[in-house]
């Protein structure tokens, strides 16, 4: 391992294609085609043709087999030098944050003076397997020596052989969807339904103002016919979202619905990271610089909520930080759901909580509300799993930008109870 004084991590920019509901504008695209299109634009956004950059890492959540080195197979179609490395990475749905974190560790220490982060992910293109009866049957007439036993497996093959499997989107260890998992986190902390469908109110209002205001142009690509994300709803209002049912408790319990829960989505985005050194000589822009970041997770099969790690990991990286809750100007809080974000509001305000599960003497607090998702948040733009780090981290340097000064909080929650979460100066 390399020792040196460690470096400042410039975020230099970051471009994505539009997000869009899944089985729209990119019913027929690929994980693959979809990075090496952000990877492209990335490149000749920032005249990177031919370069060898130190390092990349990209990931998707929902692979396909043909996938097994989606980092590289989109680096060597991307207009980067072939000699660039790159790997593949999967943390949930804080694949790209966790990508851009490791990256900038290696700016960091001197081991890569640039390197890019980023992920994709398709629902549209969900691989799709048939079960293990039927590939048994393949294997043991693969592997047989004579026609006799080649022929002899599929003796045993029946209709229910053909009947595909699709990913299951539920927890292993407990067989509920994220959405069954949040919708208890919603009961136990008491998150009302119309505070949920505030929060995604305030979600499209946001980012169909920050669309408007021409926030999102030099951030999005068009391609494949999208320009635009198009989960965002400007007319909606908070009576038209209370009138939509529950979709994960249809009881009269139920709070959560289609319209306070993120869409299933297709999408793809990546950030450009590198020293000051780099950026400098090659006239590129520092947008911003990532200080910290910090990973956490809960044991949600007995003792926790499945999508509150980022309150682990918000704790311990302020402490590591000297920082407190309210010294920042923005808050990028992932909205995989908006009782999951309220949630995680609620217990950062709760002495109980900070005290008995984050060690703390006294609750972290409340945090100005005008702050958060400033330029909308997944429940609007949408969430393409692999992708939405690299979303969030792109626009948080953006909006610190345009300000000249300020501080972020980015926190991501993730599938198997995990959270991403990150620090970003300017």
């Amino acid at each position: 391992m390399h020792y040196q004084p460690t470096r400042p991590v410039a975020i230099v920019g970051s471009l994505r294609i539009p997000f869009c509901r899944a089985y729209t504008h990119y019913a027929e695209s690929s994980n693959q085609e979809m990075m090496t299109a952000v990877l492209r634009g990335l490149v000749e956004r920032y005249r990177l043709q031919g370069e060898r950059l130190g390092d990349v890492s990209l990931g998707a959540v929902t692979k396909h087999s043909r996938d097994f080195n989606l980092a590289r197979e989109s680096v060597l179609g991307s207009g980067l030098a072939p000699q660039t490395p790159a790997f593949d990475l999967q943390r949930a749905c804080g694949t790209s944050l966790e990508a851009a974190i490791l990256i900038g560790n290696k700016i960091a220490l001197g081991q890569i003076d640039s390197g890019i982060a980023g992920g994709t992910d398709t629902i549209s293109d969900t691989p799709m397997v048939y079960p293990d009866a039927y590939r048994r049957i393949l294997l043991r007439s693969h592997r047989a020596r004579t026609l006799g036993a080649r022929i002899k497996p599929w003796l045993g093959l029946r209709p229910r052989h053909f009947k595909p499997e699709l990913p299951a989107m539920a927890e292993p260890r407990t067989g509920l969807s994220m959405g069954e998992s949040t919708e208890l986190t919603a009961k136990a902390w008491g998150i009302s339904r119309e505070a949920q469908d505030q929060l995604a109110f305030e979600s499209h209002q946001k980012a169909a103002r920050a669309w408007d205001e021409g926030f999102y142009t030099d951030l999005v690509m068009p391609w494949q016919g999208a320009s635009r994300d198009n989960n965002i709803r400007p007319d909606t209002t908070p009576e038209k979202l209370a009138a939509l049912r529950p979709v994960f408790d249809r009881g009269p319990q139920g709070t959560m619905t289609a319209g306070n829960s993120t869409p299933l989505t297709d999408g793809a985005a990546a950030v450009l990271l590198a020293s000051e050194a780099w950026a400098r000589e090659r006239q590129l822009p520092i947008l911003a610089w990532l200080r910290y970041g910090q990973v956490a997770a809960v044991d949600f099969v007995a003792d926790e909520g499945l999508l509150m790690a980022p309150a682990y990991a918000v704790s311990t990286m302020l402490a590591h930080a000297g920082l407190g809750l309210q010294d920042f100007d923005l808050y990028e809080i992932h909205e995989a759901f908006a009782a999951q974000t309220l949630a995680t509001l609620k217990a950062w305000e709760s002495a109980e909580y900070c005290r008995e599960r984050l060690g703390r003497g006294e609750p972290l607090g409340a945090i100005d509300r005008s702050r958060l998702n400033t330029r909308g948040g997944s429940l609007a733009l949408g969430h393409p799993f692999a992708a939405t780090g690299a979303r969030i981290l792109g626009t948080l340097a953006k909006e610190l930008a345009g300000r000249d000064s300020g501080r972020g909080l980015i926190s991501v929650c993730t599938a198997g109870g995990m959270g991403v979460t990150a620090i970003v100066e300017r």
